[in-house]
This record gives structure tokens, sequence and C-alpha cells, in this order.
């Protein structure tokens, strides 16, 4: 990838003052890990709104299908303000083929889950995104988005970064290629990783294609990122990825030696059973696909879905 993959971000996560009490949430992870790979577009949408900091404090009040955004000490209503701003935002942020957003948690504004909503009481109702959060995730449906919170848990955190990275290659092939044929290569090169994930949408996603042609271009072209999104969201396994390794350790059947084939057996077995993590029996049929040369396998990202450095299966 030639130039950095862009994601939205809350902006004190990235260590700018700009929170209520004029502080930040700076996650060092974000910012200096991953911030190596990507660029940020931050985004704060009570101080771009136009509120101060520091400033009074807000909640979400009333319908929890539309609730209303209002300071808690002098109920002041912000809603249809935020909601104004939060449209050209989002119309804004079209304009940067973003590949993902990571969102503060908790946040009356930027929010995507578990924001509690109030009655007029004082009681909470229930839980709802925030208001730009909310309307973010209607607007981008199939962009990869997370908070801050549940990215501290490392199956989320690969998750989240590994459809990023999928869905940047994604928006190169439709940006310079979109043929069918340029689909048919896009699939192979992802067949493994949907394996690990959904073995019924690989399963679909694989007759989607080879029924191509039956499409409109558009309409195949929409139908294929949107089942292969709904794919990607469910987690790997131990035992999904077990079988994936296993699957990849019958392209060497014939060549492996008997010491060679114990020693990867023995590997995986190590992983089903959680005492090593996924990294090694990765790394050692690494080492095979570029000793045998085996082509199909040298294109399959599922063993290299995002950066090394990033460390995501090197964990038990």
């Amino acid at each position: 990838m030639a130039e950095k993959i862009k994601i939205g971000i809350s902006r004190c996560l990235l260590g700018e003052n700009v929170r209520y009490d004029g502080g930040h949430k700076l996650d060092h992870y974000l910012k200096d890990t991953l911030g190596m790979h990507v660029d940020w577009v931050g985004v704060c949408p009570e101080v771009e709104y136009g509120l101060p900091v520091p400033r009074e404090t807000m909640r979400l009040v009333g319908d929890p299908a539309s609730p209303r955004l209002m300071t808690i000490g002098t109920n002041i209503d912000h809603t249809a303000g935020m909601k104004h701003w939060t449209y050209k935002r989002l119309k804004e942020l079209e304009k940067e083929n973003l590949c993902g957003f990571i969102f503060k948690s908790r946040s009356p504004s930027s929010g995507i889950r578990g924001v509690k909503v109030y009655g007029e009481t004082g009681v909470v109702l229930k839980n709802s995104p925030g208001i730009f959060g909310g309307a973010f995730l209607k607007h981008f449906p199939l962009l990869p988005a997370e908070d801050d919170d549940r990215l501290q848990t490392l199956k989320f955190r690969e998750n989240f970064i590994e459809r990023v990275f999928v869905y940047r290659r994604w928006l190169d092939f439709i940006a310079y290629d979109r043929s069918l044929r340029g689909l048919i290569a896009f699939h192979a090169d992802h067949k493994l990783l949907l394996m690990a994930h959904s073995n019924e949408h690989y399963r679909k996603l694989g007759k989607l294609v080879a029924e191509g042609k039956m499409y409109k271009r558009n309409d195949l072209l929409n139908e294929y990122i949107v089942q292969m999104t709904d794919g990607l969201r469910l987690f790997t396994t131990v035992k999904k990825n077990t079988n994936v390794l296993m699957h990849i350790m019958g392209y060497f059947k014939n060549v492996l030696s008997g010491k060679d084939k114990k020693e990867l057996i023995e590997t995986i077995n190590n992983y089903h059973k959680e005492i090593i993590p996924l990294i090694e029996p990765i790394t050692l049929l690494q080492h095979y696909v570029n000793k045998y040369d085996e082509p199909y396998l040298k294109k399959q990202y599922y063993l290299n879905p995002h950066p090394a450095v990033l460390m995501l299966r090197n964990h038990a």
C-alpha cells in the first residue's frame, strides 16, 4: 500500500485536550503503535460543533430511539445543533476514503454503544449510540467501527484492525479495477481469511463470484462487500484457525519429511491446546510456503493480514 490507511478517531484518544474537563484520553497503542501504519482523521463533535473547553457535561435524555443531547446543570438542548453539524461532518468524511473509525466509548456525542439515556426524572431508561456515533454507523454501515474500551480486548482489536486492512484493499480494488476477473482474484486471495471467520460466508461468497456474470457489476460488487463485511465481523476462534492451519498443511503433505511433518502437526496441536500463540504455526507454515515456493499460499492474506509489528497474533 503506497499510502497510509486513513482511520477516523476521536481526538481525545490522540492526546488532544478537548474533553469536557479540559483533559484527554490518550491511547498510546493507537497513537504510537497503530499510528505508525495509519493516518488519523481526528474528530471531536462537541468542540467542532462549537462548544468550549472546558464545558458543562451533557447526557442523552428522553426517547431512547431518538434521544436529546442536554446539558446536565442548565438543561440546554443541543440536539438540533449537533445533528446539523453531524450531517455536514459526515458529508466531509465521505471525501476522506476512511477505512475505519475509533470512537470514545460512552460519549453522548461520539459513543457507538452503551451510552446511557436518562428519563426526565434522572432514571436510566436504556442504552443508545451517541448523536454523532449513531449517525456515523448509519451513514457508513460497511466501515469497521469500534470504541476505545473494546479495543483493549485482544479479540476486538485484532478483528477491527484486520477488517480495516481488508477494507483498504477493497477500496483499492474498486478504485482501480472493478472487473469480474479482478473480483475473482480478490476473493481467491482472501479465501483462507474468510474461512477463519465463517465457512458459511466463505461458501456464499464463492457461489456469488462463480455466478458473477449473472449480475450487473455494481450489484455484484455491492453484494460481495456486504456479505464479506458480515462474515469478517464474526470472530476467529482457535478451532476455526486450527482448521485453516490444517488446510494449509495439506499443500505440503507430499513434500515434507516425516520429521518436518511431525513438527508441524505438533506445533498446530499446541496452538489448538492454547499452549502457544497463533504466530508460531503461522511462522512455520510461512517458512514452508517460501521454501517450496507455493504460489497460491503466497497470495493468501490469512498468513499476513496486518503488519507483524502490531503483534496481534503473539498471545496464547
